[in-house]
């Protein structure tokens, strides 16, 4: 059914509107515009109103007006698909925003489950940026333990002057320094870790949603 509403020029037209922003759409791609598809579009990804207002703005450079009835048509039929309880879990649970598109007959459960999503996408964020944050601290920590080797040889040349080896001791004190706030970083996330993922394992038990 899907398929049948989008024409072929229609869909280039609708690729073209998105590469550029609808920024620079040309006259051939606005005269072929089928403004029900484009709706139904926008109504299907939860787009805000306002697309049509840059869509408008871009064609009326070109003399050409938008349908405006063939357009709300598509989009309230996009928008039954996409205000559906399931999707907005989805919706949520990826970390998109929500335009708050979704008519008032449907924005309640839709919102619900919007948020139900939101929730596990905020807890799994907070685990994958604690493990994610342990990693890369321990990974500068090895880079500043080669460094801290590098400064070592600055202290014990013989070639070195006085200045050379009081900036090496600058740099050695500076590294040990960022050294063990890294450490400490990393012993507080460690700690905080098992706790993030025991209120991640607790709250998708709670979920009325899954196979997002």
């Amino acid at each position: 059914m899907r398929a049948s509403i989008i024409p072929r020029a229609a869909l280039c037209a609708l690729a073209t509107l998105a590469l550029a922003g609808c920024a620079s759409v040309g006259e051939d791609e606005c005269l072929a515009m089928d403004w029900r598809t484009v709706g139904y579009e926008d109504g299907a990804t939860g787009q805000g109103i306002e697309r049509f207002t840059s869509r408008r703005q871009a064609c009326a450079k070109h003399g050409v007006a938008p349908d405006l009835d063939a357009y709300r048509s598509g989009r309230e039929e996009g928008l039954l698909e996409f205000c559906q309880p399931a999707n907005g879990f989805r919706v949520g649970a990826r970390g998109r925003g929500y335009a708050g598109a979704c008519p008032e007959y449907l924005a309640p459960a839709f919102s619900d489950a919007y948020q139900a999503g939101r929730g596990l996408w905020r807890l799994e964020s907070r685990v994958h940026d604690a493990i994610r944050g342990i990693a890369d601290r321990r990974a500068e920590v090895e880079r500043i333990d080669a460094g801290l080797v590098g400064t070592s040889f600055e202290l014990v040349g013989e070639a070195k002057t006085p200045e050379e080896r009081a900036q090496a001791l600058l740099d050695t004190r500076s590294l040990a320094e960022r050294r063990g706030r890294l450490l400490a970083e990393i012993d507080t996330l460690e700690r905080a870790l098992p706790g993030y993922e025991a209120e991640l394992a607790a709250y998708r038990d709670t979920l009325a949603y899954s196979g997002y």
